[in-house]
């Protein structure tokens, strides 16, 4: 593998599994010197790690602390940490404390790492960051994620107005908005869903796959996958591309 990323400093927020500690270790791999940010660190994870929750304003002051203590200001910035853990039921099951923590935890903490690392990127006039986002800002699943796929929507807009102003200083900014990614939480959803139904994992997951509007390349993803393309636009194969929003989906969402 190229060593891309040699003497590049990078933080991936939620990058202790899934797609996030799949762009983790692929930095790493690069050669990059990566800093992974989580509520929980596993006892051997193999890079370096800060935990704190980026959903609270003192959580993104805590990443941004040990970050800075520990190699300064990242080169890369990918701002992965997000989800959602609503009720189902749509719109009346969404109380004002839901809908507050889905911003926070989808939107509000990149807007809060970015602001605090933005000035010195723009100051040194180098720097990347990519927003992980979801083809749910564009397809939203009104009975159990009202709140996140609105907080992803509003991530991209606000992903596209922050690269216009940043790009005159030689910062780039990118989000990239995965489809049906088949991570270890998806695996656990696709495991019960077939306990509860008393089917086949395969049979689950084939439902998932028709209820979001179907793949047309047949298959669900892998967080290897997203990583590879977090790594080019990380990388100076994509130097001239910013604002820009990626999907990488499948297929699944067909026109814009």
């Amino acid at each position: 593998m190229e060593r891309e990323f040699e003497g590049k400093k990078a933080l991936v927020t939620g990058g202790t599994q899934g797609m996030g500690k799949a762009i983790a270790l692929r930095l790493a791999a690069g050669g990059a010197d990566v800093i992974v940010a989580a509520r929980n660190i596993p006892e051997d994870f193999p890079l370096k790690a800060v935990a704190a929750d980026i959903s609270t304003a003192e959580g993104t002051k805590s990443i941004i602390e040990n970050v800075s203590d520990c190699f300064g200001c990242p080169d890369i910035l990918v701002n992965n940490a997000g989800g959602s853990k609503s009720p189902a039921g749509g719109y009346l099951a969404h109380s004002d404390a839901e809908w507050q923590h889905m911003f926070e935890l989808n939107l509000f903490g990149a807007v809060r790492l970015d602001r605090g690392f933005l000035p010195l990127m723009t100051k040194r006039k180098s720097g990347v960051i990519i927003h992980i986002s979801s083809i749910q800002s564009h397809k939203p699943i009104y009975e159990s994620t009202l709140g996140y796929a609105a907080a992803k929507a509003a991530l991209n807009n606000y992903s596209k107005a922050l690269s216009l102003e940043v790009a005159k200083f030689g910062v780039r900014v990118n989000s990239i908005s995965p489809g049906f990614i088949e991570t270890g939480a998806a695996r656990a959803y696709i495991e019960l869903l077939a306990e509860n139904k008393k089917i086949s994992e395969d049979a689950a997951r084939a439902e998932i796959i028709s209820y979001i509007g179907g793949i047309p390349l047949g298959r669900t993803g892998r967080p290897e996958e997203v990583a590879e393309l977090a790594a080019f636009l990380a990388s100076e194969k994509a130097g001239w591309i910013t604002g820009v929003e990626y999907r990488i989906d499948g297929g699944t969402i067909q026109t814009l």
